[in-house]
């Protein structure tokens, strides 16, 4: 019998084998097996999101921006806000700045924007009602800032901003914009100097 078996033609051996593969136990463990391999691969995948830390998102911003798209993000954002809720500007100050520290990549756009407050206006009925105006126009209002008084922060597209009234001077409200952490440039030795946006913000 061991002679017969070692002498079995290939086509014959090859049958056997072709049936076993088509028996139904065995083509359900090989489903079995392609099944427990998909969900260790994606299980993998899975973990290695979860163990991301904010410091690797900030690192490595997808779809990195220029400067040109930093800048353009939050004076367009700016702009609208002060169309919107037709803020008496005095002032607004553009500069790039780090996410991470003082000096290094990313850095996102940031405007700070001066206004007066109107004559009449209480600060407790101003300020909420800047943000009323801005959320029916699809600014979406989040928590309160605690540091400073009648504060209010809203987001959309990305970009954040906060308007309080100036500690320093009652009279005068000011508005932060800051854009997308995603410029990657080397800005470590510019000058921290702001630039002069009013015109650009206030403009028609």
């Amino acid at each position: 019998m061991p002679e017969i078996a070692e002498n079995r033609r290939p086509s014959e051996a090859g049958g056997k084998r072709g049936e076993w593969l088509r028996s139904t136990q065995v083509r359900a463990l090989i489903a079995a097996a392609l099944t427990a391999s998909l969900l260790l691969s994606g299980t993998l995948v899975l973990v290695d999101r979860l163990h991301t830390t904010p410091a690797d998102v900030i690192d490595h911003p997808a779809n990195p921006v220029s400067d040109d798209q930093s800048e353009a993000q939050v004076v367009e954002a700016a702009k609208q806000i002060v169309t919107l809720t037709e803020l008496q500007t005095a002032s607004a100050g553009y500069t790039l700045m780090s996410c991470k520290n003082r000096d290094d990549p990313p850095y996102q756009g940031a405007i700070y924007l001066t206004f007066t407050l109107p004559a009449a206006a209480r600060p407790d009925d101003y300020f909420p009602t800047i943000a009323a105006t801005l959320a029916t126009h699809g600014w979406t209002e989040g928590l309160p800032p605690n540091d400073h008084a009648f504060a209010r922060s809203l987001t959309k597209d990305a970009v954040t901003l906060i308007v309080y009234r100036q500690s320093e001077d009652p009279g005068l409200g000011v508005v932060r914009v800051y854009g997308q952490c995603r410029n990657l440039n080397n800005h470590r030795n510019d000058s921290t100097a702001w630039t002069d946006v009013t015109d650009r913000v206030t403009a028609p």
